[in-house]
């Protein structure tokens, strides 16, 4: 699971976790899916009732420092059916840095987004951050698929030959920024697997309009009511590939 986490204070993860992306990676078939999940989708989070799914970490982490990310997790299993193994979070400042580590980021666009035209970007540390933060309009969804494009696309560039000069740095900028309980040792295993796929064979998903149902809150908070006859069979697919 990857969280990447709003506006904290400094040197904190007490933020929301406005990005939020399920992985499934299957070394023996081999497969790597990733599913993003809408920041807004009403859902039940465990200790607190119904809530954006974003709050959960935010509500865990301002209690208790470090708490945040197993409380997305336990929200992602009791609403989803599947519980993460690992996570990964960021807050978005670190984005920029990494990005920054790496020399910039080269995207390829096949239609106009998050403010740039179809075609081909190099994009800085600060223009990659915002490239994943624009809205188009009021709608999250198109943020969603901004931020799949940037993931792919720092895989992408990292395997370029080119660019492996920049591997330390970008190793110790990701270590400054990123907090994981993943082991170090399923590194090289994961970068094999998507090496051995293709990053453009990477089985990319989105709980889009399709799934979702806007909502007004007795409150006023706008908010995405899930359609799970239309979500569940997506996670079945995501994460239940045969072997």
């Amino acid at each position: 699971m990857f969280l990447g986490i709003d506006y904290a204070p400094h040197k904190s993860f007490v933020g929301r976790s406005d990005t939020i992306v399920l992985l499934h990676f299957n070394t023996l078939r081999p497969y790597v899916g990733i599913i993003s999940i809408p920041r807004d989708l009403w859902v039940t989070i465990p200790g607190y009732g119904e809530n954006r799914i974003n709050t959960a970490h935010f509500f865990a982490e301002s209690q208790q420092a470090g708490s945040g990310p197993f409380a997305a997790i336990q929200t992602i299993e009791a609403n989803f059916g599947v519980k993460p193994d690992y996570y990964v979070r960021i807050r978005f400042d670190g984005v920029k840095e990494i990005v920054n580590a790496m020399g910039g980021v080269t995207i390829k666009l096949d239609k106009p987004i998050g403010g740039y035209q179809a075609g081909v970007h190099h994009l800085s540390g600060e223009k990659a951050l915002g490239f994943t933060r624009r809205r188009q309009g009021a709608d999250d969804f198109f943020r969603m698929e901004q931020g799949q494009i940037l993931i792919k696309s720092i895989l992408l560039d990292l395997l370029k030959p080119t660019k492996w000069v920049k591997i330390p740095a970008v190793l110790m900028t990701t270590t400054r920024a990123v907090e994981t309980n993943l082991p170090l040792w399923q590194l090289p295993r994961l970068g094999i697997l998507i090496l051995r796929i293709g990053i453009e064979n990477i089985d990319s998903r989105i709980i889009d309009r399709t799934m979702t149902t806007p909502y007004t809150t007795d409150q006023g908070a706008s908010v995405l009511l899930p359609q799970w006859e239309q979500i569940y069979p997506l996670i079945e697919e995501i994460f239940h590939q045969p072997y």
